[in-house]
């Protein structure tokens, strides 16, 4: 039997969007670009059409509830890439993502299950908006991964129970190559993210050595990784050799990468499943022009199933959703072609192929012969 995971990229509930929910913070931010997080409101409003305001919690989720109500995953798991705080100790970066923990109910109206903290704009408020999240997150009952109180907290996993016998390990890591300072990696006694030192296979090396620590039998085990640039759909070798490294001396099953702005490539790598680049979830960018080639707007729910037993992708499915209004709506058949041909052409430099499906979008791949053996003996014993 397997486990069915949603999986999705950046999650931005900061600035514009915290102020349309009912409890936002100032709107005051430190940017050369705006100053009011009002200013994206209404942006928003000026590209797609006016906003009712205040917002409930579920409604920025949208279309993505029907979608969570018809599959039914065994873990909703997304990037937070945005501080739960009030704190004004803002980070001089030029950008600042944050919104007011009374609007932090809004991942439990989607029964987030896990946030993944390891990214460039966790400690946008500094390490009292760090704290805050976290708290706030435990408070909410929702689990963390790659961000702490110190060094071992933040590289610690998030234990989902799922299955009978099962769980799903999440692992989370962020890359310089993403943005994230340097200064921002967890010490002993100092809050932090778990911040990669390179792709090294030294690197390699400790985390297959921290995953054997607390593996057991059926486990799933996601590496989430934030690396790369916003924009582009090239692939680094040394992020695609070190994404093969984790599955060939981890065994991890899912990489979940994430920091692009648009999804990029998948690739099913001895049965299991690359993430190069999940794309913007939900975001305050309508309106903001620049780099509309790469369609920035265009979200996915990634459902990959999992054999718990192998570790093995079984099934991938994929749905097209947009942001507009700062929710999440069905895109058109023409956007859907669109995002199926761009994804195929990227994907399929990498063995894997994606195809119109009943409910969107599905991955194709060529399935290893132990694999397909395995899959049939399975059918067989039903």
């Amino acid at each position: 039997m397997s486990a069915t995971l949603f999986l999705c990229g950046d999650v931005m509930l900061g600035r514009g969007i915290d102020q349309a929910l009912p409890h936002p913070c100032p709107p005051q931010i430190h940017e050369s670009y705006m100053q009011s997080a009002l200013g994206y409101l209404r942006l928003a409003e000026r590209a797609n059409g006016a906003i009712r305001i205040p917002l409930d919690f579920a409604y920025v989720w949208g279309a993505a509830l029907e979608e969570f109500d018809r599959v039914q995953p065994a873990a909703r798991i997304i990037n937070l890439e945005t501080s739960i705080t009030l704190s004004e100790s803002y980070e001089p970066k030029g950008i600042n993502y944050r919104m007011s923990p009374a609007n932090a109910r809004c991942l439990t109206a989607a029964s987030i299950d896990c946030c993944v903290l390891a990214n460039n704009h966790v400690l946008d408020w500094g390490a009292a908006g760090l704290l805050d999240t976290l708290d706030v997150l435990k408070e909410l009952g929702i689990a963390t991964a790659g961000a702490g109180r110190d060094f071992a907290e933040a590289r610690a996993p998030a234990v989902l129970e799922t299955l009978a016998g099962a769980r799903i390990l999440v692992f989370s890591f962020a890359s310089g190559t993403s943005g994230t300072p340097r200064h921002w990696a967890a010490r002993d006694g100092r809050p932090g993210i778990n911040l990669l030192p390179d792709f090294s296979k030294d690197t390699v090396h400790a985390i297959a050595r921290q995953i054997e620590e607390v593996r057991r039998p059926l486990d799933i085990v996601i590496a989430s990784i934030h690396w790369g640039p916003n924009w582009g759909y090239e692939i680094g070798e040394r992020e695609r050799r070190f994404a093969h490294e984790l599955i060939d001396e981890a065994w991890v099953s899912v990489i979940h990468g994430h920091s692009s702005h648009h999804a990029k490539a998948i690739e099913v790598y001895k049965e299991r499943l690359i993430l190069y680049g999940c794309g913007d979830f939900l975001n305050d960018y309508e309106g903001i022009a620049g780099y509309e080639e790469f369609r920035g707007d265009l979200a996915l729910m990634y459902f990959a199933s999992i054999d718990p037993h192998s570790g093995y992708l079984s099934a991938l499915e994929l749905v097209p959703l947009q942001i507009r209004r700062f929710q999440l709506v069905h895109p058109s058949r023409e956007d859907t072609g669109w995002l199926q041909k761009t994804l195929d052409r990227e994907s399929s430099r990498f063995g894997a192929h994606i195809r119109m499906g009943a409910h969107g979008l599905a991955a194709e791949w060529v399935r290893a012969k132990a694999a397909a053996d395995a899959e049939r003996k399975r059918e067989s014993e039903k």
